[in-house]
């Protein structure tokens, strides 16, 4: 699967730093860039693009104004120096806000967002049946690996960190669990713990206040026992949890 990307950017330099960090990531493929928004309009007529990197302030016509005016519209994150056009844009149906300087580890975010959002257009266009989800993750400064998402047992917080652990090693990233927590499927994982993010499907037994995978046992936190029980029952919340 390659997403094809554009950039749409009026400063030579933050074109140049998306050039690099496309240029790292498997899966992306950067067809061309634009220093003004019109200029990809045409381009776009005869181009398949999947996704683009938009900035905002451009002259002539500004980033929030090209996406009213395009009908049939790729993926979009935006790329901006600017945080109080954020609103409009969600509104606008992008997928990720992004404030310049960009660092690499929220277009790594980003980029989940577009894989996945890629996946489920394909499934709702093509019925595409067993392809293997995955996220990137940044293991080093200019470094992102692809995780297999049905490969994860156990997300481990480490203050700022977390630790990922998988069936193939484990990984060290610079992020916060709750923030990786919200990227992972809600159906495939769920927080048990302010210290711990696991995989439903890797559950191997419930006992009390606590769960085991891989041999290990992972104490459910109080405020997360009802919905952890009630999710790996299959069971609906009950009246005096609601």
């Amino acid at each position: 699967m390659v997403i094809r990307c554009i950039v749409i950017d009026d400063e030579p330099l933050a074109i140049n730093v998306l050039k690099n960090y496309i240029g790292q990531t498997r899966g992306l493929e950067l067809i061309s860039t634009f220093s003004n928004a019109l200029d990809s309009i045409d381009f776009m007529r005869v181009n398949e693009v999947d996704l683009i990197f938009l900035d905002i302030n451009m002259p002539v016509l500004d980033g929030l104004n090209f996406l009213k005016s395009v009908h049939i519209k790729p993926m979009v994150v935006i790329t901006t120096a600017y945080e109080e056009h954020a609103v409009e844009s969600y509104e606008l149906e992008v997928l990720d806000y992004l404030v310049k300087p960009i660092p690499f580890h929220r277009f790594v975010m980003a980029v989940n967002k577009v894989f996945r959002m890629h996946s489920v257009r394909q499934k709702n266009d093509f019925g595409d049946p067993g392809e293997r989800k995955f996220i990137f993750i940044k293991i080093d400064k200019k470094k992102m690996k692809k995780i297999f998402l049905d490969e994860i047992t156990v997300i481990e917080s480490l203050k700022d960190y977390i630790k990922i652990n998988t069936y193939s090693g484990k990984y060290i990233v610079h992020q916060t669990l709750s923030s990786f927590t919200d990227e992972l499927p809600a159906d495939k994982f769920i927080r048990i713990h302010r210290s711990y993010t696991i995989s439903l499907d890797k559950i191997e037994a419930l006992e009390g206040n606590s769960i085991e995978i891989g041999g290990q046992r992972y104490t459910i936190g109080r405020s997360y026992f009802n919905e952890v029980r009630n999710k790996i029952l299959n069971k609906p919340p009950e009246e005096d949890e609601l």
